[in-house]
């Protein structure tokens, strides 16, 4: 994800860069806020996820470590979900504007026939 840039051509990385993802039909360009609300979740995730190691490397109950392995996984269904609700509001949005919206619709599907079950 990239962060906004108001006054440029061309989005701004988090570190100060310039980024433009070419692999879409189009750049996918997010604001601030939303970039560090689902960084800082996927952290969340990240140390949740090395809990759960910790816990069978510890050798566990199995039961809670299933437990735990839920809520990761619940956690992770909650950032697709935020990923998705800004991707149908802002990417396909603009690539309606755009005039690209069957590409991006496409790429959409294929993305969600590898995610969903």
């Amino acid at each position: 994800m990239v962060l906004s840039n108001p006054d440029a051509d061309q989005p701004l990385e988090a570190d100060g860069h310039h980024h433009h993802h070419s692999h879409s039909a189009h750049p996918h360009v997010h604001n601030e806020a939303s970039l560090r609300r689902i960084v800082n979740r996927l952290s969340r995730i990240e140390g949740h996820i090395r809990g759960v190691k910790t816990m069978v490397q510890e050798s566990r109950p199995c039961p809670e470590v299933l437990i735990q392995i839920a809520a990761v996984r619940g956690a992770l269904d909650r950032v697709a979900r935020i990923i998705l609700d800004e991707h149908l509001t802002e990417c396909i949005g603009r690539a309606a504007k755009d005039g690209n919206i069957e590409t991006e619709i496409e790429e959409l599907k294929a993305a969600l026939d590898r995610f969903l079950p």
